[in-house]
């Protein structure tokens, strides 16, 4: 058997563990915060333990030589995913998925669904970007396990607006459901939890049928995602984006054909821009990728939105046949 050991980056210094340690920190401080205001343990313990999460997760990346980084990212996405689904979900009996934070709105409550929004997927990403979906999240970390790892681009049209129509039926539902049949569906409750759990296991289903079909395990996240929404938004502001080094590229596309949301990275290095499309989720496997260490994490502030995706061949043949 084959013997596996972690071993140092040789070219690790102190300061690559800055964002690990800015990340837990920015979190505990939150946790500490919220808990001082609310006099709750939950905000204390929760906040607390995703930063922790996330610090060893970014941490384990840091200070691990290139082939080996990818670990860090699967330990702080088992850490978070399994915390949220089983201790938050289950054990918590709160239903954290979208319908829980409409209901928890409609209604005029705060649980652990509108806390986890607000902080994750609307306030967060101001920061750090889609940070949550490449390294906490509880699809992703089932979807990374399959074996479509180098998708082969994006489907033709606007197959993506089918998430803002995600956004929009769950948010008729959640109304439905409270307002016509009085069912709660947002915490501590048999039916909040029969619709988390229910619910995760359709979003298990689509996300492997759709990774299977089109050979992508991120299909489920370009399309169908409803969490993307509110992240595409708020990312466009992030300080934290990957910024390019032109001069040391030599545009031989490795990071394109890794990457797992199909952006075409080196068409921001020869702009000597950062990656400003708001489907990087700073996963990093395009820096893992680079021989030439063109690309890395960057602070700073730049406007998102540009979009430069890699679309399927079959799609660019029809967008050629069209004109």
């Amino acid at each position: 058997m084959r013997r596996f050991t972690l071993t140092l980056d040789k070219q690790f210094s102190w300061r690559k563990l800055l964002l690990p340690g800015l990340t837990a920190g920015t979190f505990w401080t939150l946790a500490i915060v919220l808990y001082g205001v609310t006099g709750e343990l939950f905000p204390l313990i929760n906040f607390g333990y995703l930063g922790t999460a996330l610090g060893i997760g970014l941490g384990l990346y840091a200070v691990l030589p290139k082939r080996q980084k990818p670990i860090g990212r699967r330990v702080s996405l088992l850490l978070i995913g399994l915390y949220l689904f089983i201790f938050v979900g289950l054990v918590g009996q709160e239903n954290i998925q979208i319908e829980g934070v409409w209901w928890s709105l409609i209604n005029g409550t705060f649980y652990a669904a509108v806390w986890h929004y607000v902080v994750a997927k609307i306030v967060g990403p101001l920061l750090f970007g889609r940070l949550w979906c490449g390294w906490a999240c509880w699809s992703v970390m089932v979807f990374d396990l399959l074996s479509y790892k180098r998708p082969a681009g994006r489907l033709p049209g606007r197959w993506d607006w089918l998430r803002y129509g995600h956004v929009a039926l769950s948010l008729a539902l959640a109304w439905i459901l409270w307002q016509v049949f009085g069912i709660q569906i947002g915490t501590n409750s048999g039916a909040a939890i029969s619709w988390f759990l229910v619910g995760n296991g359709l979003y298990y289903v689509v996300g492997i049928g759709l990774a299977v079909a089109l050979k992508d395990n991120r299909a489920f996240c370009k399309y169908v995602c409803p969490v993307a929404v509110p992240l595409k938004l708020t990312s466009r502001f992030s300080l934290l984006k990957v910024s390019t080094a032109a001069e040391l590229c030599n545009d031989c596309k490795a990071c394109e054909k890794v990457c797992p949301m199909d952006i075409q990275i080196t068409d921001y290095v020869h702009a000597k821009q950062r990656v400003l499309s708001t489907e990087c989720t700073l996963c990093q496997t395009c820096v893992t990728a680079c021989a030439k260490d063109a690309l890395k994490l960057s602070s700073g502030f730049d406007l998102g939105g540009k979009e430069s995706l890699r679309l399927r061949p079959t799609a660019i043949s029809i967008a050629e046949g069209v004109e």
